[in-house]
């Protein structure tokens, strides 16, 4: 039973997935609170060019 907790084998990988996973959720977050002010930036810049 001990050597089962002893392995560190795949540690790697469920640290690299939580990683992600963080960032997703940054990336996620930044979209949602920054996504209007970006749309209506675009919608401004369109309706001065046309």
């Amino acid at each position: 039973m001990k050597k089962f907790f002893m392995n560190e084998e795949g540690q790697g990988m469920v640290e690299y997935g939580l990683i992600i996973a963080l960032v997703a959720v940054v990336v996620i977050a930044a979209i949602a609170l920054l996504g209007n002010g970006v749309s209506n930036t675009f919608n401004t810049i369109t309706n001065k060019l046309g």
